[in-house]
């Protein structure tokens, strides 16, 4: 994600981080040279003259402009949902940590026995299921963020399980659904040992629960794309016109014609573009989302939450650029 201050002036031209530009420099500067080709034979093509008026151009722009704004209303929409749905992971990280740290008693504090203050803050029995369940929160967002990026470095997440559970969950075809399961199975045992009482045992089920759909709703955006003959057509239509303007442009606006295509395929190619770009926001161009430092930030809550005061930094955008 593209983090800096809004430019002014005349740095708005030249920008190059962050704008669509680099993306579409082949295709404009493409489309300036035809232009500048049909002006230079004034529309003529193999010594015959190209007549097209400004009409059908006209006709053409106004819907296509219209389609490629629906498009990427669609686009961001999908992108907006995956950036709710990911604090939605923070929210419910923190939330579980209280839960867990708050209201299910240590170890030592035997069956039905109330948590002390020192407890909650620096729980450091080692099999204290309560740890293990919060350092899994975190777990199972960093496997959560492989899945979506289809990424097969699990580093992450066995830095943050007990050890020897990765060998039991490696295997798995879902990560997260995993790590989840032994999650719950780990509320189940505190509640049969009589450390949690069953009331709060669902309130902390729910806050499980709503993990699981936020994950699963972030596959659902993953998987389902915007239908490709949509994209298509938009894609052909934006390409075709863009083509084709110069021949109508030529006879009216004679020299200036390479300048007016210019600015009207940079706004119709970029628009296209960024469309691709935000439609698929969990990926790992400079416009999708920051997954890294999402991750990042929901460690650092749990590791405060745990009593840790050796705390990793957040992640800072590097030239502008937030992963």
């Amino acid at each position: 994600m593209i983090v800096r201050d809004r430019p002014s002036g005349l740095k708005l031209f030249w920008l190059m981080r962050g704008s669509i530009l680099p993306r579409i420099s082949r295709v404009l500067l493409f489309n300036i040279a035809l232009a500048t080709v049909v002006t230079l034979s004034h529309g003529a093509l193999f010594h015959t003259k190209i007549t097209l008026t400004a009409i059908p151009f006209t006709l053409i722009g106004l819907p296509l402009a219209i389609f490629l704004g629906f498009r990427n209303t669609a686009a961001y929409d999908r992108y907006w949902e995956a950036r709710k749905l990911w604090g939605e992971l923070l929210l419910r990280s923190r939330n579980l940590a209280r839960q867990c740290l708050c209201h299910i008693a240590p170890p030592q504090a035997g069956v039905g026995a109330a948590a002390e203050p020192s407890a909650l803050t620096t729980p450091t029995h080692p099999t204290d299921r309560r740890v293990h369940m919060v350092r899994r929160a975190a777990a199972f967002c960093h496997a959560l963020r492989l899945l979506l990026r289809d990424s097969r470095d699990t580093a992450a997440v066995q830095a943050w399980l007990p050890e020897g559970e990765w060998a039991a969950v490696a295997r798995s075809l879902h990560l997260p659904q995993a790590l989840m399961m032994r999650m719950g199975a780990d509320l189940a045992a505190c509640q049969r040992e009589g450390r949690v009482d069953a009331q709060m045992a669902v309130q902390i089920d729910h806050t499980l629960s709503a993990l699981t759909a936020a994950a699963a709703s972030c596959e659902r955006i993953k998987s389902t794309p915007v239908p490709f003959s949509y994209t298509l057509l938009l894609h052909r239509t934006a390409y075709a016109y863009c083509f084709l303007l110069p021949f109508g442009l030529v006879d009216t606006l004679g020299f200036m014609t390479p300048l007016v295509v210019a600015i009207v395929a940079y706004t119709f190619f970029g628009l296209d573009a960024l469309g691709d770009e935000i439609e698929e926001p969990f990926g790992l161009l400079p416009n999708d989302l920051p997954l890294d430092a999402l991750c990042r930030h929901i460690e650092i809550n749990l590791l405060e939450s745990l009593g840790d005061t050796e705390l990793p930094p957040p992640l800072v955008p590097l030239d502008y650029c937030l992963m």
